[in-house]
C-alpha cells in the first residue's frame, strides 16, 4: 500500500481529516506541519524528524500555514525542491504558488478574460483615495488572506484618506476591488481533477458585509447558473490543481469570479452538501498513483 503525508496543520480541522481519511484507505498516517522540516540541500533531501519524506509516495497539500503570508511562499518552495525529486506532490507547488498570492491569481484570471469586480493596484494613497470615490464603496483585501481577514470596506461617505492611510501602513500594495452587492451570499463551485463536483453558497444572513464563516455565515447547498459552471471551470482550469473551490457571485450583471482557492471547499462540501471531499480527494489520488505504476510496471 501507498504511504501518503498530508502536509496540513496540527489540530486543523480538515487537515486532521484528510490525515484520517489517507490512513483509513491506506493503513498510513503522516501530518507533516511544514514548519517544522528540514531541508537537507546537501544531502538532497526533506526530513520530518527521522522521516525522509523523499522516500514517501506522495504528499497531499492542505494546508501550508494557519495563516496566509509571504512566509508561505517559501513553505512551497521546500515542497518544490521534492517535487523536482521526483515526489508527487497533490497540488503541485508551482500551482499553489499562483493562487497563494491575490495578486497573481488576479492577473492570471484577467489575463484569461476571467470576469472579475472592477480592481485598481497601486501603492500611491493618493491614486486608493481616487479609487473609492469612483467605486462608491470599495473593499481594501490583502495579498495574503483568507476568510477575509484583514480585509477593510471603505467608503466614499467616510474619511476615505484615514481609512486608506491605515490600511496602507500594513499592506504597501493596495488591491482595491469595487464593491459587489452580494444579495446575502457567494459561491464555492468545488472541482476534483479539472471536473466539476457541486457548489455550496455562504451565506451572511445580514450580520456582516462579507460572507466569510469567520463572519458569521453560514453553509448552505445552492444549485448555479449554467453560467457561473462554466466560468468557473474555464478559472480553475488556468492553474492545474487537483483539488480547488473558485469563490463566484452571481451579481445583477452577470457571474463573477473572486478567486481560485487551493485549500478551501472541505467544511462547505460536508456542511452544505453532505459530499465528504477528503474521502473523494483520497480516493482520487490512490487512483492517480495507481495508474502511474502500472504504467511504469507496463
Amino acid at each position: 500500500m501507498y504511504r501518503i503525508g498530508v502536509v496540513g496543520t496540527e489540530g486543523g480541522w480538515s487537515s486532521e481529516r484528510l490525515a484520517d481519511e489517507v490512513a483509513r484507505q491506506t493503513g498510513y498516517r503522516l501530518l507533516v506541519d511544514i514548519s517544522r522540516v528540514k531541508l537537507d540541500l546537501q544531502a538532497g533531501k526533506v526530513f520530518l524528524g527521522d522521516i525522509d519524506l523523499t522516500g514517501l509516495d506522495a504528499l497531499m497539500v492542505k494546508k501550508i500555514g494557519a495563516r496566509y503570508s509571504p512566509d508561505l511562499l517559501d513553505r512551497l518552495e521546500i515542497l518544490r525542491f521534492l517535487s523536482g525529486r521526483g515526489l508527487p506532490i497533490f497540488s503541485p507547488p508551482e500551482s499553489i504558488m499562483r493562487v497563494l498570492d491575490r495578486l497573481s491569481c488576479t492577473v492570471t484570471l484577467r489575463l484569461n478574460n476571467i470576469p472579475m469586480p472592477p480592481t485598481v493596484i497601486t501603492e500611491d494613497e493618493d491614486i486608493a483615495v481616487e479609487a473609492v470615490r469612483g467605486f462608491g464603496q470599495a473593499v481594501f483585501k490583502p495579498l495574503f488572506t483568507s476568510k477575509a481577514r484583514g480585509m477593510s470596506l471603505i467608503s466614499d461617505r467616510e474619511d476615505v484618506r484615514d481609512k486608506v492611510r491605515r490600511f496602507h501602513s500594513n499592506n504597501p500594495i493596495m488591491y482595491i476591488q469595487q464593491r459587489i452587492e452580494l444579495q446575502g451570499k457567494d459561491l464555492g463551485l468545488a472541482f476534483l481533477g479539472g471536473e466539476y463536483l457541486t457548489t455550496y453558497a455562504r451565506y451572511n444572513r445580514g450580520v456582516s458585509w462579507n460572507t466569510s464563516t469567520a463572519s458569521g455565515g453560514r453553509y448552505e447547498a445552492y444549485t448555479p447558473s449554467k453560467e457561473s459552471i462554466e466560468l468557473a471551470r474555464r478559472a480553475q482550469a488556468l492553474f492545474d490543481l487537483d483539488f480547488t473551490s473558485v469563490d463566484v457571485v452571481e451579481s445583477r450583471s452577470g457571474s463573477m469570479v473572486f478567486e481560485v482557492s487551493a485549500f478551501g471547499g472541505f467544511r462547505g462540501l460536508l456542511e452544505a452538501q453532505g459530499i465528504d471531499a477528503a474521502k473523494l480527494y483520497t480516493e482520487y489520488v490512490l487512483d492517480k498513483l495507481g495508474r502511474e505504476r502500472q504504467r511504469r510496471t507496463a
